[in-house]
């Protein structure tokens, strides 16, 4: 109450005078009211209402019983919304007082907000009726920094995580959407309410989970969403759980990957392959959807049969070659040719090649094929001893060179074996290189053919005939002295060229009367000695020589050689011996039992 004391203390008795005359006795109570009006005291950031007094182009005036009338931005009339009248009692928002002594003779506006007042009412509103866990149904208006509000009388705020079970790729698709959201959180000191849809898809998957497990049988066929693929299927979501659509399960023919088949968000019909009740997993089939294409694949692609097919992979072994959707077989790289020699089979086809090929073996229960290409053509080995016959004189290139002879190219894919010991009569080669080089065009003659092997054995010596059957015995007697450059050294002795392709040993114990521990001691590759000859042996053509002995007489050269048969003659006796008494009396010597 105003103190009535202040009101007779006033000087200016002219003001009392003038309301005695217009209110009569009761211009006392009068003033003494309007001093209580003026004097009420307002606290910032309360709400009162006021009546709209004054409307200009930019504010309106707001009476709120204040000794200075209040201002309101005219934009916080939203569009569409009912514009201010004068007269219109509305709520506002105390936000500033400039100055509250009514004794002041200046007249401060104070600051007002409808807007602000207005959400204040709704919050409080909103607190009065909304509890943490309850259900709530709003529009996403707009997308901040981590999440979405969304508007449910006062705007809340929706994480990006909580927005679906599946982090959206871009969350700004859900502006402007009705969403339905459980209350995760309020806080009322900070005005702010967090909400979550992503647990509402939860509790309701789980009741839709636990609804369809009970339904679902194997072999069912069932309506699903694609919600995911990855490089070896699709999650495929049969409404409230995912099952697994691999991708093997996919379709008859083969795929690259699953994108191929199903994108994400189609819906597809599958159809129940497996359920695992106690881990909740379900394994889903489309191809199955279809008839098998391998059943009775037997009957339709009998053994033996020449079919066409398409290529459609190559692999570092072999081949893939599709017969019709959902059926392939492989063509092994050792099946591709009869006689090239194929390092990839990409020499021989790419994918796309339209090919003929010949069943070779079929396993219906493992779902393959066995395939062949060179089955479809004549095998070149099965004439060959028509086109090479034994004995008959042939050209070639030769195309390897190994430790123990050369291969020599006949025709493509047809080689022959070139031993190193059928290169020469009489010239003792260690390695084929001596005389022979890749891609030499040669003569041979055919030794023999092993047909079922596919082996074909090559002469070259054999083009002439032997000279260890007519002239090398009559040329080089034992005791002659001849002269020869020494070729090869060894540890144990040295060999001697004679003549071209001719070659003598002198033993190690031939070369000086002296024990020789080295030969290179005494002799160089090179180096033309004189030398004798001791024995000639057409048999194992060899030619044996002497350095010790080159003055020595034929006499004594004779003497010596027969000397050493004699030796040679009783170790082949006592061999002889040895070998008849373990075959007709036991063993030489007792075991002891």
């Amino acid at each position: 109450m105003v103190n009535r004391s202040l009101v007779r203390s006033l000087d200016d008795d002219s003001l009392e005078n003038e309301l005695a005359d217009m209110f009569g006795d009761s211009a006392e109570e009068l003033l003494l009211d309007s001093l209580e009006d003026a004097n009420k005291q307002f606290d910032v950031n309360q709400i009162v209402e006021g009546k709209i007094v004054e409307i200009n182009e930019e504010f309106v005036v707001v009476d709120v019983g204040f000794k200075s009338e209040g201002a309101i931005p005219k934009n916080e009339w939203e569009e569409g919304e009912e514009p201010p009248q004068i007269g219109q009692v509305i709520k506002v928002l105390i936000e500033e007082v400039e100055d509250q002594n009514i004794l002041e003779e200046a007249r401060n506006m104070i600051v007002l907000s409808k807007r602000k007042a207005e959400k204040i009412i709704q919050w409080e509103k909103m607190m009065a009726s909304v509890q943490e866990g309850q259900v709530v149904t709003g529009t996403v208006t707009r997308k901040i920094k981590g999440g979405l509000l969304v508007d449910i009388g006062v705007n809340v705020f929706l994480p990006a995580s909580q927005v679906d079970i599946r982090r959206p790729n871009d969350i700004g698709d859900y502006i402007g959407r009705v969403v339905q959201c459980e209350v995760l959180k309020i806080d009322e000191a900070r005005r702010n309410i967090v909400v979550s849809r992503r647990s509402l898809i939860e509790k309701q998957r789980e009741e839709d989970r636990e609804h369809l497990m009970a339904e679902l049988e194997i072999g069912q066929i069932r309506k699903g969403v694609v919600k995911n693929i990855a490089d070896f299927g699709a999650f495929v979501d049969l409404g409230g759980i995912d099952g697994l659509l691999h991708i093997t399960d996919m379709s008859w023919e083969r795929i690259g990957h699953p994108s191929e088949m199903v994108a994400i968000d189609q819906e597809i019909e599958v159809k129940i392959l497996q359920i695992d009740r106690e881990k909740q997993k379900i394994a889903l089939g489309l191809k199955q959807k279809q008839n098998n294409p391998w059943t009775n694949i037997a009957e339709k692609y009998p053994v033996g049969s020449t079919v066409p097919g398409e290529v459609v992979n190559v692999m570092s072994y072999g081949a893939f070659v599709k017969l019709e959707p959902g059926i392939e077989g492989l063509v092994h790289i050792s099946e591709m040719s009869w006689t090239r020699r194929i390092n990839h089979p990409s020499e021989m086809v790419q994918i796309g090649d339209k090919i003929d090929v010949r069943i070779l073996g079929v396993d219906p229960q493992g779902q393959q094929l066995s395939l062949g290409i060179k089955q479809t053509q004549a095998n070149p080995w099965d004439d060959i001893l028509q086109r090479y016959p034994e004995n008959s004189e042939v050209a070639g290139k030769v195309r390897n060179l190994t430790n123990y002879g050369a291969f020599i190219e006949l025709e493509e894919g047809i080689d022959g074996l070139l031993h190193v010991s059928d290169m020469s009569w009489t010239r003792k080669i260690s390695h084929p290189s001596e005389v022979l080089q890749k891609g030499q065009q040669i003569k041979c003659r055919v030794l023999s053919v092993d047909q079922n092997r596919r082996r074909i054995a090559l002469g070259m010596k054999q083009l002439d005939d032997d000279p260890w059957n007519t002239s090398i015995p009559e040329k080089y007697k034992p005791g002659q002295l001849v002269r020869g450059k020494v070729t090869k050294i060894t540890n144990f002795g040295v060999f001697v060229g004679l003549e071209d392709n001719l070659e003598g040993l002198l033993h190690i114990s031939e070369l000086s009367d002296n024990k020789v521990e080295n030969p290179e001691d005494l002799v160089k590759v090179g180096d033309e000695i004189d030398v004798k000859v001791l024995r000639v042996d057409s048999d194992e053509r060899k030619i044996g020589l002497s350095r010790r002995r080159v003055d020595w007489t034929d006499e004594q050269i004779r003497n010596e050689a027969e000397k050493e048969q004699q030796q040679q003659q009783v170790k082949e006796d006592k061999k002889s011996e040895l070998k008849g008494g373990l075959g007709s009396e036991g063993p030489l010597f007792p075991t002891g039992e």
